[in-house]
């Protein structure tokens, strides 16, 4: 029997939600991690410490796994956009290919500078060395914002005319800079150091619980906290720019994020709360009068627009937009918390942050970033539905009509769960080989320093 469209759209947003959640963790990894690397580079340049030259090693171990990881993941999507979206790539292509083609550019430029930071140590002169290692940090990053310009042209689109159906009048440079971009892209370069920085300092926070004492797990900690504290606390206000451009541009994407239903002056705001669409109410919501007003427009008393001022069949999945962007902001106000009991026990108490139970709670905060990360992504996707192109193109009308997409969804499943247990092994190999050697092959003998 012939599969029915709404099960075809079904299959394809499930594949594209699995991939691009699967993917974004290596992206990333692939923009942050690298500054890590050089950072650590940088300190053992600077003092001459062994620890830092390890450290630097083996980072540079994981951002290469976790790059060809991601490479992997990122070919996987570059297919199904033309695949799953046939008629959207139709649209989009010719508009937004300017970022895809710097986007492929920069990813070029990061895998030339990652090879010779990997076959570099003592061929290269230092600096250069060291340089290279920056390189790969910086086109990760760009590689990000090109492909964050693209995602925001849906959410925004820009450069081009729309008539009778048709894109005219093209322009691929206004299209790329479009009014969603820059606090898309801030947003999500923010999101990634602190989901990093949390992961990384929570990984090794663990594994200085199982090895008290170890100097490079310490040394770990002292480079990863610094970038995910500083970025933490950026993070609201990013996201609060970022909120003010949404209730400007996409009006019904604010409301679904707080299941505003009824269009209101002096709008509360919702901490908590689970949305009945049918009711038109949020039960269990603690209600702040007036601050969705002032968070949106800076003014107590200005209106809000509620979904009953858009036809219901445009509505966004409400529940789980509403339920994905509390989990967001509550994990990101979590990591504010931590970063600041972070500081205090620097300014304060500076051997307490050795202390097992902070090395717990970093320990807790190893995977709450990129859970962040993934309801943000969720409010971006699903709160745009039932557009596709924002305005111009539904989703469903975009979808392939090709069948066997449940096979397809089933293969690239597979795939993923192979690569997650060929990345597991290689990292915990990794972290084998480090705790099988002594301590003091990572500590510079009194002579030498």
């Amino acid at each position: 029997m012939p599969m029915e469209p709404l099960d075809t759209l079904l299959a394809a947003r499930w594949q594209m939600a699995l991939s691009l959640g699967f993917h974004i963790i290596f992206a990333c990894i692939g923009m942050v991690m690298p500054f890590f690397m050089a950072a650590a580079h940088r300190r053992w340049l600077r003092t001459g410490e062994v620890i830092y030259r390890e450290l630097a090693r083996r980072w540079a171990y994981g951002v290469a796994i976790f790059f060809a990881v991601g490479a992997v993941s990122g070919t996987v999507l570059s297919f199904e956009l033309g695949m799953l979206w046939p008629r959207f790539m139709e649209i989009a292509g010719p508009i937004f290919g300017l970022p895809f083609a710097l986007e492929g550019t920069a990813f070029f430029l990061e895998a030339i500078a990652l090879g010779l930071y990997l076959y570099g140590w003592d061929r290269l002169p230092p600096r250069v060395h060291w340089a290279a290692g920056v390189v790969v940090g910086i086109a990760g990053v760009f590689s990000g914002i090109f492909v964050v310009a693209a995602n925001a042209w849906m959410n925004s689109p820009a450069g081009f005319a729309w008539v009778n159906g048709q894109a005219t009048d093209i322009d691929p440079v206004a299209a790329m800079f479009n009014a969603a971009w820059p606090w898309q892209a801030l947003h999500m370069t923010l999101a990634a150091f602190v989901a990093t920085g949390f992961a990384v300092a929570g990984l090794h926070a663990v594994l200085l619980l199982r090895r008290p004492g170890h100097p490079l797990h310490r040394a770990a900690l002292r480079i990863a906290l610094p970038f995910a504290v500083v970025a933490a606390f950026l993070q609201p206000i990013s996201g609060d720019l970022s909120a003010r451009d949404v209730a400007r541009r996409q009006p019904e994407k604010l409301a679904a994020m707080e299941a505003l239903f009824e269009t209101q002056t002096r709008a509360p705001l919702l901490i908590g709360g689970l949305p009945d669409v049918e009711a038109r109410e949020v039960r269990y919501a603690l209600e702040v009068p007036g601050l969705l007003s002032f968070l949106a427009f800076g003014d107590v008393d200005a209106e809000v627009q509620g979904l009953e001022a858009f036809p219901r069949e445009l509505w966004p999945p409400v529940v789980v937009t509403h339920l994905a962007f509390q989990v967001m902001v509550g994990i990101g106000f979590f990591l504010m918390g931590v970063a600041l009991l972070y500081l205090w026990g620097r300014w304060k108490r500076p051997g307490w942050l050795d202390h097992p139970r902070f090395l717990r709670l970093l320990g807790l905060t190893m995977p709450l970033g990129f859970v962040a990360v993934e309801a943000g992504w969720v409010v971006t996707e699903v709160g745009r539905q039932p557009w596709i192109i924002y305005q111009i193109l539904l989703t469903r009308d975009a979808v392939t009509t090709m069948p066997g997409i449940w096979v397809s969804l089933g293969i690239v499943v597979l795939v993923y769960v192979l690569l997650t247990v060929f990345l597991v092994w290689l990292m915990r190999r990794q972290i084998r080989a480090l705790h099988a050697r002594p301590v003091s092959d990572f500590v510079t003998p009194p002579s030498a320093s």
